[in-house]
């Protein structure tokens, strides 16, 4: 229900209270679940009228849906259960027990039997816990006040327990106020008119002849409204207007309705402004609304988004006159390229100095180019003061109006501010963990002339928060992740829209009365809002979950669609980026190519593909002239577009550089490689560059895999050979006791014993759960204490294995087959609410409170062999099967919607890409495929090169790593990175030397700087993410107990990383131990940092694999 219902549900409340309709009050109070009157609540439980209580607690609360409600209903049904005890009526007692409290027990079956023992006493006063109980009315007033704490506390009360402040009689006032109106319009109006019903418009017939034709009622013509409004009675007097015309009723109008209003003061000002003259006309001949009834302060704004229900007819604003001009306006000509080095997530050039670039970075980083010049001034690497991760992708950078701020928002939970000060200073002046997941948008705004912050993310919120970090408004509504924010301004009243990712698109004034506008955007996904320039006219472009794409012009004053335009040849894989020019130009990045359009002309204009290199959908930025356009490419970099004007601007520069942009340890004189130790060698200058860091934001760019291409120094670099005459390679670690880092062994369980057969920690990080080849899942648990005061899983403590009351254990099915044969798979929601998995029989869904089966589908055969949440929608699920195909399948509806095939043998692998709309299944043939997320279409096939004489078999893994650039793949013969774009492999790791066994598992550290891999004979390899060097070594007997005899041998089945601690990880056995490893708290790393000389990593170089296609080190150094 939109904003504006509700408020009319209040509206009613207020009239129905007035006229004395008390039941329905309470009725309405309950049915519809916007208010909650405490006062008649306290009433129905001191009056021990308990139907009455629970009946209208169901409308805002049921018995499940929290603790706080759970507390309340079970408060409320111990009193009767209590009031029967204490009246002796056994039979009641018994059947409220039975009844009512029966639910409560799932919970805490030990309570259950405590209050089911009371039936055994003669006074269950005797209970020494009951000893106090007064008689029935004093028990009744000191449950109210527990009851009360309760409900103030539950967040499904929030909002609902203050009825708005409004004047008396204020629906009354709304229609005298709409049948003024009415009559204003009337071509032939009465004096005293006769108000004889309330079911259709009121005209006033005239006196003779017949009733005239609708016609456009010039501004001059219309009465002004009268300065007050009497109450309206039945059928009482309608009060006459005065005979005096006013070209400014409508203004008049909106100034007496706005000042008997009760929204916030800011906003109440800002909407008693006077309307020119043809935006009036056009609200007196549209006078509905999208909802039929709006608040008074923002009929200003909402007059410009209305829907066209009834057909009539449309008024556009007048023509803007034609302004000569010509293709050779659009900027497409290439005028420089900018070397990035990581994937470009958002640009914005600056709002003044207009050749001054803004680029974000899915390393975190942000960047400040001047583009006159072709030089980085700054980069400013991630540094969170509240974030683990060393680096989280940005999602969107933004210049605030007068440039001297910049808005940094990331995808996950954080946003920062910025201080630029010219030439090249960055200062970060505020991090904020604004939301729940990604931060998708931030904007800047001015509500009441005081410069804002607005966000919004996958938590569903919009939050405004002032420059101190505090926060003044969220806004609440919205049924998926608000995905973009657009704040603007029409008329000083202040206003933000937003979308969401089911296609919504809402609007917000500053206050706390909900949205005034909910209506949904073309394609129903993913959708962006632009104002041209001047702000007159509005636009939005979004692509749908098929791939087609949307760029329309809205009609603000109706709401509706004003023109879509044409152009979009193909579906899109992702979401197509647009931006706007010159008060004339719209430009979309599709196919390769940027495209333009005329404001005015639903047909493309051109297109330019920017001399080749644009990925397949370039995000895009035109600055403020419209004159230059970066554009992102394939490679990771920005080329600059620009027309006439813009390449003026850019010569302007002419050779000038700005040496005082260059950090000083930069200018130094060629180094030169000599035969001292690497970080002996490289100290004096890694000192300057740390000094530089805190007292300058001219920071060097981050080294990848041992070289930054963007950096600006001269090096001369030594031959390998040269090298390994000179210095000693960097060696990794072994360790090889259990003095040299930490483990514990989680407690064993009665089924322990069986291998473990899949392993993860929950999402939480406080729990582990194990799926061992028998198909029981344990449940391990941290708990918060002085030992461990975070309560997450740790290897000092011993966790605690986990079990509900019930002893429901989370046993699969295993529908006959050997379970040591099967294929056992695992998936934990988000939430860690649920757990999906299965052991060769069915898929089961568990409820990880309760262990209870929820449902259960897929019956073999086939088996399911692997499972993956889909990361947008958890209904949706893909399962590889036995049979070698892929099942998409809908949880919800219980459906397959398709069925991939593409592999030869059983699914071993499937990871998802919300990046790059992708799905990357991995099989037991020794293959990938790669399948697109919104056709299901197969886009590539890829072999992975296997060593000499090894047949195309053994179970095949992929992982993504956190941001979605680089792909893992393990076999037992090899590790290997992907580009995940390209799909082309990067680096491969074969077993070797100490670690020569093939390879049982491998995963990334949760923020995907490190690989943790096992091995067949016991041995855990811990590799650098970036090259995959060996970091470190862990040798069987540095966590393994002394060996037991056996026939078969005892080494990590699986392995999984902690969600939050990067050192962290968890090995389950095939003997079915759990143990968790981390480095000692002296440590807190694995193996030794890698020394670093002339900006190349001196580690040992890359293993031989040159059969296997991978290129030399030098190559992969310089990539």
């Amino acid at each position: 229900m939109s904003s504006l219902s509700r408020e009319l549900v209040f509206l009613i409340l207020q009239f129905l209270d007035e006229e004395k309709f008390k039941e329905s009050v309470h009725r309405l109070e309950q049915e519809s679940g916007f208010f909650f009157n405490m006062k008649y609540f306290e009433e129905k439980v001191i009056g021990g009228e308990w139907d009455e209580v629970e009946k209208y607690l169901s409308g805002f609360t049921k018995v499940d849906d929290n603790r706080y409600s759970m507390k309340i209903f079970f408060e409320i049904r111990k009193q009767k259960y209590l009031e029967a005890l204490d009246k002796h009526d056994r039979a009641k007692a018994v059947d409220l027990l039975v009844k009512d409290l029966k639910v409560f027990s799932t919970f805490n079956e030990e309570l259950y039997k405590e209050i089911t023992q009371l039936l055994t006493l003669d006074n269950f006063r005797e209970n020494e816990q009951l000893s106090k109980y007064g008689d029935t009315k004093s028990a009744r007033s000191i449950m109210l006040m527990e009851l009360k704490k309760l409900i103030e506390a539950n967040p499904l009360f929030r909002e609902k327990l203050v009825f708005p402040t409004l004047k008396a009689s204020r629906l009354r006032t709304l229609i005298n106020q709409s049948l003024n109106w009415q009559h204003q319009l009337c071509k032939n109006p009465r004096p005293n008119p006769d108000i004889k019903t309330l079911f259709v418009d009121h005209t006033c017939t005239p006196p003779s002849g017949p009733r005239p034709g609708t016609a456009s009622v010039p501004i001059a013509a219309v009465p002004k409204a009268g300065p007050t409004y009497a109450p309206l009675g039945a059928h009482g007097p309608f009060p006459p207007p005065p005979g005096v015309a006013n070209p400014n009723a409508l203004a008049g109008w909106m100034a007496n309705a706005v000042a008997s209003s009760a929204i916030q003061p800011a906003v109440v000002t800002s909407s008693s402004v006077a309307l020119p003259p043809n935006q009036a006309v056009s609200v007196l001949k549209h006078p509905r609304a999208m909802s039929d009834y709006q608040t008074a302060d923002s009929e200003s704004l909402m007059k410009r988004l209305r829907p066209n229900p009834h057909g009539e007819e449309v008024t556009y604003p007048a023509p803007i006159p034609q302004v000569t001009w010509s293709l050779d306006d659009l900027p497409r000509a290439v005028a420089c390229s900018l070397a990035q080095g990581s994937n470009v997530t958002s640009m914005d050039f600056h709002p003044s100095h207009h050749t001054l670039l803004l680029v974000g970075l899915a390393n975190g980083d942000v960047s400040l180019w001047e583009v006159g010049i072709r030089e980085r001034l700054v980069t400013k690497p991630f540094k969170s003061n509240t974030a683990k991760e060393p680096s989280i992708p940005t999602t969107r950078v933004a210049w605030s109006p007068d440039g001297s701020l910049i808005g940094v928002a990331f995808s996950k939970n954080l946003f920062q501010l910025h201080a630029f000060q010219a030439p090249n200073e960055l200062r970060q002046v505020l991090e904020i963990d604004a939301h729940t997941g990604a931060v998708n948008d931030i904007a800047f705004s001015n509500p009441n002339k005081q410069l804002c912050v607005v966000t919004c993310g996958d938590d569903k919120l919009i939050k405004v928060w002032d420059l101190n970090g505090q926060r003044l408004y969220v806004f609440e509504g919205h049924d998926a992740p608000v995905y973009s924010i657009l704040p603007h301004h029409k008329e000083n009243i202040q206003f933000i829209f937003s979308t969401s990712l089911d296609g919504k698109i809402k609007a917000w004034l500053y206050d706390n009365m909900g949205s005034r506008v909910d209506y949904e955007a073309p394609g129903r996904w993913c959708t962006t809002m632009l104002y041209s320039a001047d702000g007159s006219r509005l636009f939005s472009c979004g692509t749908s979950k098929e791939g087609d794409s949307f760029l329309v012009e809205w009609n603000e004053s109706e709401g509706a669609i004003k023109r879509t335009y044409t152009g979009f040849r193909k579906k899109s894989n992702g979401v197509v980026q647009f931006d706007t020019a010159q008060n004339r130009f719209l430009a979309a990045g599709e196919d390769n190519q940027i495209k333009f359009w005329d404001f005015d002309n639903t047909n493309m204009l051109t297109s330019t593909e920017a001399d080749g290199a644009l990925p397949s959908l370039p995000r895009l930025r035109f600055n403020k002239e419209g004159n230059l356009l970066a554009v992102t490419t394939v490679d990771n970099g920005v080329k600059i577009l620009a027309n006439a004007d813009g390449l003026r601007l850019l010569r302007s520069f002419g050779g000038r550089s700005f040496e005082a942009f260059r950090p000083h340890p930069y200018e130094a004189s060629p180094i030169k490689a000599s035969g001292a130790p690497p970080v002996a060698s490289m100290s004096p200058s890694i000192g300057k560059v740390e000094h530089l860091e805190r007292t300058s934001p001219a920071r060097p760019s981050p080294i990848l895999n041992g070289g930054d291409p963007s950096a600006r120094v001269v090096v001369e670099k030594p031959k390998f050979a040269d090298v390994a005459d000179k210095l000693k390679p960097w060696e990794s670690a072994d360790i090889v006791n259990p003095q040299q880092c930490r483990v514990i062994t989680v407690p064993e369980t009665p089924d322990s014993g069986h291998k473990v057969g899949r392993l993860l920690y929950t999402n939480s990080g406080v729990g582990l759960l194990a799926l061992t080849s028998n198909g029981v899942q344990r449940h391990w648990k941290w708990t918060r204490n002085e030992q461990n005061p975070s309560g997450k899983a740790t290897a000092s403590v011993v966790p605690q294995h986990w079990q509900p009351n019930s002893g429901n254990v989370m046993a699969n099915d295993l529908s006959g087959n050997n379970p040591e044969e099967a294929v056992p798979c695992i998936a934990l929601s988000k939430n860690d609410s649920y757990v999906m998995s299965a052991c060769g029989g069915k898929v089961s869904l568990f409820n990880m409170m309760t262990f209870k089966v929820m449902t259960t589908f897929m019956p073999p055969p086939p088996a399911s062999t692997y499972l993956a949440f889909h990361p947008q929608d958890n209904n949706i699920i893909a399962i590889g099967m036995d049979d070698s195909t892929i099942h998409i399948y809908n949880v919800r509806v219980d459906e397959v919607k398709t069925k991939l095939k593409g592999h030869q043998k059983r699914i071993t692998g499937l990871a998802f890409s919300n990046a790059l709309n992708i799905l990357v299944s991995s099989g037991a043939d020794a293959q990938l495929c790669v399948w697109n997320t919104d056709s299901w279409e197969k886009k590539k096939t890829i072999l992975i090169q296997l060593p000499p004489g090894k047949p195309a078999v053994g179970d095949t893994r992929v992982q993504f790593n956190s941001d979605q650039s680089c792909l893992l793949v393990v076999h037992e013969t090899q590790l290997a990175i992907y580009d995940a774009a390209k799909m082309e492999r990067i680096y491969q790791w074969v077993p070797q030397d100490a670690l020569s066994a093939p390879i049982s598992y491998a995963t990334y550290s949760c923020n995907s700087q490190l690989v943790f891999a096992s091995f067949c004979d016991g041995n855990i390899g811990v590799f650098d993410a970036e090259n995959l060097r060996l970091r470190c070594r862990i040798a069987p007997s540095a966590y393994a107990s002394a060996p037991v005899n056996s026939n078969a041998p005892v080494y990590p089945n699986v392995l999984a990383a902690h969600p939050q601690e990067p050192t962290q990880f968890a090995i389950g056995l095939t003997d079915g131990v759990v143990k968790v490893v981390e480095p000692l708290e002296s440590d807190k790393k694995w193996g030794p940092s890698l020394p670093i000389e002339n900006g190349v990593s001196n580690g040992r170089q890359m293993p031989p694999v040159a059969a296997a296609g991978t290129s030399q080190p030098s190559d992969q150094i310089q990539r």
